[in-house]
């Protein structure tokens, strides 16, 4: 019998699947896909099942949860708002004045800035 999974979408709600949201769904294949590629390779370069069966599970088990735990803690678009911030500078450093007496003309002036 086959099975029939519901996947929840509204008109402008992100797509949900047994409470993942938008882009972990594909996060969470991926990291799969990625798990039975690596015990295909390990399987046929011939290390025991009694060493590859535990690592694989206890892989697998550390994906969903960290997968699952990424999806509840920042949702939608929160990871990339995460990442995005993470990429600011701390502070700009100015060179001259001249940026702030010549707000008025609209002049481009380039702006350093760095992180430390």
């Amino acid at each position: 019998m086959a099975s029939v999974y519901k996947i929840n979408k509204g008109v402008t709600r992100p797509i949900e699947f047994k409470g993942l949201k938008a882009q972990y769904i594909a996060y969470l294949a991926v990291g799969l896909v990625v798990l039975l590629i690596s015990f295909a390779i390990l399987y046929i370069s011939g290390l025991s099942l009694l060493v590859l069966l535990p690592l694989i599970i206890t892989l697998g088990t550390t994906l969903f949860f960290s997968v699952f735990r990424l999806s509840h803690r920042f949702g939608e678009h929160g990871l990339m708002k995460f990442w995005a911030k993470r990429s600011l500078p701390n502070y700009l450093k100015f060179r001259s004045r001249r940026l702030f007496t010549s707000l008025k003309s609209k002049s481009n002036i380039p702006i350093t800035s760095f992180k430390n």
